[in-house]
C-alpha cells in the first residue's frame, strides 16, 4: 500500500516546498487522489477475502444435487443435510477464476446456525427454490428470505444474491417471474408484520430486524443493497438422471461472480 502511495506523497513534498495559493489547490487535489485510491484497495480487500458462495434454501429444494452436478456434472441420489459441505469451485471457462461453494442444511432447527457461521464469508447468495411445491411453501421460503435479507452482515457486505429456481423439468413448476412476484409479495407483508414488534418504556424497538426495502414503498427486490437475480434451472435435468442437468444460467452466473 505504501508503494502505491509513493508517488503521491513526493508530489505533496513537492508542492509543499512551493509557494502561492495553486500549491494548496494541487494539496487538497492529491490528497483526495490519495484517499480514493486508499478506500478503494480496502474495499477490493475486503471483497477478494470473501471466497465463498452459500446455498441457501428449504429442506429438499435441490440444493445437494445442484452441489453435486455443479462439482461432478453427475447425478445422485440425496438426502437431507445436516452439516455442511463444502468444495472449490472452478469456472469451466477459465479454470484461474474459482470460489468456494459451501452447501448448507435446510432443516428449520439448523439452517440459522449454519448460515451464521458462514454468513461473514459469503461473496454471494444462491437460495434455492423448490419451484413445484412453491405454492404451498411460499411463506416458509418467504420466511427464510426475509431472516437473510435483514441480517446486519449480509446487508453490510451486500453478497450477490441469485434465487435459482429448481426442478423446472417438472411440467406443474412455477415460473421464475411468478415466483418473484410471490416473494415481494410476501416479503412486504413480513416487513409490516415486523415492523409492529413491540416497544420499550422509551419508544425504541424491541430486537426489531432491520428495515428491508424503502419505507413507505411497496417491497421489491431492487430496493436491496445488493444485485439480486432470478434464474430457472433444474439439477436433475430434462432427460432425467441419464442426462445433464439445465443450470446453464445459474454457470453464467458463477463465472460472473468468480
Amino acid at each position: 500500500m505504501a508503494g502505491a502511495l509513493e508517488p503521491y506523497l513526493d508530489s505533496l513534498r513537492r508542492e509543499l516546498q512551493a509557494p502561492g495559493p495553486a500549491a494548496l489547490s494541487v494539496l487538497l487535489a492529491l490528497l483526495l487522489v490519495a484517499i480514493t485510491l486508499l478506500l478503494w484497495r480496502l474495499a477490493q480487500a475486503g471483497r477478494s477475502g470473501r471466497r465463498a458462495v452459500l446455498l441457501l434454501g428449504l429442506c429438499d429444494a435441490g440444493k445437494t444435487l445442484l452441489f453435486a452436478r455443479l462439482l461432478t456434472g453427475r447425478y445422485r441420489d440425496t438426502q437431507t443435510s445436516i452439516t455442511d459441505s463444502s468444495a472449490v469451485y472452478r469456472v469451466s471457462s477459465d479454470k484461474s477464476a474459482n470460489v468456494t461453494l459451501i452447501d448448507l442444511p435446510g432443516h428449520e432447527s439448523l439452517r440459522l446456525q449454519f448460515l451464521e457461521r458462514f454468513k461473514a464469508a459469503a461473496r454471494a447468495i444462491v437460495f434455492v427454490v423448490d419451484s413445484v411445491a412453491f405454492q404451498r411453501e411460499v411463506k416458509d421460503v418467504a420466511e427464510f428470505l426475509y431472516q437473510v435479507l435483514v441480517d446486519s452482515t449480509v446487508l453490510k457486505n451486500a453478497p450477490a444474491l441469485l434465487i435459482a429456481c429448481n426442478k423446472q423439468d417438472v411440467t406443474m413448476a412455477k415460473s421464475a417471474k411468478l415466483i418473484q412476484q410471490q416473494l415481494e409479495k410476501e416479503l412486504n407483508t413480513l416487513r409490516v408484520t415486523r415492523s409492529a414488534a413491540p416497544t420499550s418504556l422509551d419508544g425504541s424497538a424491541v430486537g426489531g430486524p432491520a428495515q428491508l426495502g424503502k419505507k413507505g414503498k411497496d417491497f421489491d427486490f431492487s430496493q436491496l443493497p445488493m444485485r439480486v437475480e432470478f434464474v430457472e434451472c433444474s439439477a436433475r435435468g430434462s432427460k432425467g438422471e441419464e442426462g445433464d442437468a439445465d443450470f446453464e444460467g445459474l454457470e453464467k452466473w458463477l463465472a460472473k461472480i468468480a
